[in-house]
């Protein structure tokens, strides 16, 4: 097996893994990150969004190997240890944009690479088709759209 190493969340990490593990799988089994969600292992769904060196990606199509030398930030990385939440986690919590949570990680990751791509002032049409690869079962999209925008226009400030 081979050994591949990153930084996650800050963390140099290295661990023998085998060819086809999947990122997703190295984050919750391996290293027990259990806030990337595996929702259909397609890519449909967008649970499992994380960023691969800055870059919004699903780690549920994604091998770990190929994330070899990289830096991974997950939702548990993306708020300081003990910290105050990042203002993206914030405008979630703040504008009711989850319900069961599921998808919420792989929503804020999303939606934080958006920001990075688009910039803080984000319209709605812009919000819903940035979201497209992103499934929600819960809540309709509504307040996630409100926290998106309120999130970007916060991490102006940030």
């Amino acid at each position: 097996m081979p050994a591949v190493s990153m930084t996650v969340n800050g963390k140099a990490v290295t661990a023998d893994v085998d060819i086809r593990t999947l990122l997703v799988q190295f984050l919750r089994e391996n290293l027990r990150l259990t806030g990337t969600h595996v929702g259909c292992d397609t890519s449909q769904c967008g649970a499992c969004v994380v960023h691969l060196d800055g870059i919004a990606v699903k780690s549920c199509t994604t091998l770990a190997v190929q994330a070899e030398g990289c830096t991974v930030l997950t939702i548990e990385g993306l708020a300081a240890p003990n910290g105050p939440l990042h203002p993206m986690q914030e405008a979630f919590r703040e504008h009711h944009g989850l319900q069961c949570g599921f998808c919420t990680p792989g929503m804020v990751m999303t939606a934080v690479d958006m920001v990075r791509r688009k910039g803080n002032e984000l319209d709605e049409k812009t919000i819903r088709h940035e979201l497209d690869g992103n499934l929600c079962r819960c809540t309709g999209y509504h307040n996630i759209v409100k926290a998106i925008a309120a999130g970007a226009r916060a991490m102006k400030g940030a």
